[in-house]
């Protein structure tokens, strides 16, 4: 019985001992990628989209579906803000990835995610679908 117990607190010893690991690196690409980022790296502003980089530009809406059937950036694909690292592979790895949301506050966590995960072309437009429609340098005609 005693050799059972040893067994199973071993195995549970070890097994946390990977959680903490994995969560020490995970803090560790935090820490590296938030001391080596420029101030405003990670973001844009909806007056920088003009006309000539629109069409170079994925847009991701990070709301859920609801909020995106209701209304969104034309042309933009809808992944929410907490599947965004299970569906990166739907991300490009090249061009400019604008994520939004509302305001920018849950794009924000998504693009830091992916920022992270090694994205430095996604970006999270500041003041959101609100703000491009207040302010945005170009809109299409819809």
């Amino acid at each position: 019985m005693k050799r059972v117990i040893f067994a199973i607190a071993t195995g549970v010893v070890i097994g946390l001992g990977g959680v903490a690991t994995a969560q020490e690196a995970a803090v560790e690409a935090m820490q590296e990628y938030m001391m080596f980022s420029d101030y405003e790296s990670g973001i844009i502003l909806p007056a920088q989209i003009t006309e000539d980089v629109w069409s170079s530009i994925v847009f991701v809406d990070t709301r859920d579906a609801e909020q995106f059937a209701a209304d969104t950036i034309p042309g933009a694909i809808n992944i929410e803000w907490r599947e965004i690292l299970d569906r990166i592979d739907e991300i490009p790895e090249q061009g400019k990835v604008v994520l939004f949301c509302n305001t920018g506050s849950l794009s924000a966590q998504a693009a830091f995610a992916l920022r992270v995960a090694g994205r430095s072309n996604v970006v999270v437009m500041q003041s959101g679908l609100i703000g491009w429609k207040e302010t945005a340098g170009y809109k299409p005609a819809e």
